[in-house]
């Protein structure tokens, strides 16, 4: 076949396979199965062992291809976190970043050690390569399943989900060295995790103030380029931290976190961009590692995979959870559910990589016992998400929230913010016309959402209750409108962000 024409074929199958993901993605919660799994399962299909028949074994590439996804992931993740909402979690959601990855490894090495008679450190790689919960996953499914949980479950998973990647990444990496170099002590470990922790979070913070810097003051001449800069800021995070010895999962969430919690230009296309940008990245994770692993080999290894995976969930992840939260203040409800939605994703199968291409005895079983945990988690965890959150009382439907049709650009210099306030029953503003309301003078009411319509607002208009109205304002502005709204004590959001 010429060269040309090898090339279209690549082209059409990753379209194809990109398209049935995103098609079965709509029917996958229709059925209650996760698209994940359902992207892990196209992979496997279109693979040597399903009746795609593609031959795929290159680890190296599928090792690259999800260290860009998950980076790229974890720069989404940070940019639409809300320090606001994330801050009185702090300690808890660092807790279970750190010290519950920690315990789980050790857990899970312990089992596996007991059990099946592993030698220690391979045991215990095993446990840090499943130690991370993966943001996307946890996300994913609690978006598909349109759950929402109660008090402060949703920040701190989405917390721990972002931070405990580098963690998980420094254990696999120390243990996977340990292995490969049995004469270096493991107290060899420390200054590697205290080196890779704080270059990171160095790297993070300060090219994350840069490239704030850089949106805000670089006009480009085409609006479609900030979004090739952002994606070109995110990756040179990620290098840098690397190549100073640092962690650049953390350095790349850090910096996201920095940009997410600023102002700067485009705000709202950008973070638009970046969401379809990580479902790209995410589903061609999946395919890829799907294509790596052949069903028949996952068979000989099926009961210890299963064995481990069913101690994961119902031991070493609850143990591991509320032993890290043991001096928080959050209900025992709350707990259980944060350790019930502590699902595997992509990031177990790209660290199995790592001892695997690193030449590690007995990788390639490892790399086929943590695919099969991995889907065992999502489907088992993944599908009994809502009813578990129903038995334990956190559960609540995600807001429907009207998508103005109007779109607001901050330029990154003023204070200036737009924002959805509903009005409260019992509200100062509840059944009285805007002009009685006496709002600050430079407060304006842009639009009004009321049974589904919009309404364009004037002096005399009647504001009623569960009315959602859309405000241009300053800061201090804003929460005094918020204030006559019925809600004082809501926190002003990110600025120049429009519900969606």
């Amino acid at each position: 076949m010429p060269e040309a024409h090898r090339t279209e074929l690549y082209l059409l199958v990753a379209g194809v396979l990109l398209l049935v993901s995103i098609v079965g993605s709509k029917a996958s919660g229709r059925i209650g199965v996760p698209s994940l799994l359902l992207f892990l399962g196209v992979g496997m299909l279109a693979g040597s062992d399903g009746p795609g028949g593609i031959v795929f074994s290159n680890y190296g590439l599928a090792q690259s291809i999800g260290t860009l996804a998950l980076a790229l992931i974890l720069f989404r993740g940070g940019l639409g976190t809300s320090w606001t909402e994330v801050r009185p979690v702090l300690g808890s959601g660092v807790s279970l970043a750190t010290l519950g990855v920690l315990l789980t490894t050790a857990l899970m090495g312990a089992f596996a050690h007991a059990v099946f008679g592993l030698p220690w450190l391979p045991a215990l790689l095993l446990g840090a390569v499943v130690s991370s919960t993966d943001a996307s996953a946890v996300f994913t499914v609690l978006q598909e399943r349109r759950l929402g949980l109660h008090g402060q479950i949703t920040p701190l998973l989405e917390l721990e989900s972002g931070g405990n990647d580098p963690m998980a990444v420094f254990l696999t990496l120390g243990l996977t060295g340990l292995i490969l170099h049995p004469e270096q002590s493991v107290w060899t470990l420390l200054p590697f995790f205290l080196k890779q922790m704080l270059i990171g979070a160095l790297v993070g913070w300060v090219l994350g103030r840069a490239s704030l810097w850089a949106l805000n003051r670089l006009s480009l001449q085409f609006e479609g380029l900030y979004s090739v800069m952002t994606i070109a800021l995110a990756l040179v995070v990620f290098g840098a931290a690397g190549q100073l010895g640092g962690s650049g999962f953390l350095a790349v969430y850090l910096a996201g976190l920095v940009l997410g919690n600023a102002d700067f230009i485009h705000k709202r296309s950008l973070t638009q961009f970046h969401d379809g940008f990580s479902w790209l990245m995410q589903i061609g994770m999946f395919l890829t590692l799907g294509l790596l692993v052949n069903p028949r080999e996952l068979l000989p290894t099926a009961g210890l995979a299963l064995s481990c995976a069913l101690f994961l969930m119902f031991v070493a992840r609850p143990v591991s959870v509320y032993l890290s939260l043991a001096f928080s203040h959050m209900p025992r409800r709350d707990r259980g559910m944060v350790a019930w939605v502590g699902l595997r994703g992509a990031v177990p199968i790209v660290l199995a990589t790592f001892p695997l291409l690193a030449g590690v005895s007995g990788a390639q079983t490892l790399f086929n016992v943590v695919f099969f945990i991995v889907v065992s988690s999502v489907l088992l965890q993944g599908t009994t998400l809502r009813h578990v959150a129903r038995l334990l009382r956190v559960h609540g439907d995600l807001p429907r929230q009207p998508t103005f049709p109007l779109t607001y650009l901050p330029t990154g210099y003023d204070r200036t913010k737009m924002a959805e306030v509903d009005v409260a029953p019992g509200s100062a503003a509840d059944t009285r016309r805007i002009v009685d309301l006496r709002l600050p003078p430079d407060a304006l009411v842009i639009l009004i959402h009321r049974d589904g319509q919009y309404l364009i607002p004037r002096g005399a208009t009647h504001l009623h209750r569960g009315d959602s109205v859309l405000v241009l304002a300053g800061g201090d502005d804003l929460r005094q409108v918020r204030h006559l709204f019925g809600q004082p004590d809501a926190p002003v959001p990110t600025p120049g962000t429009l519900p969606t």
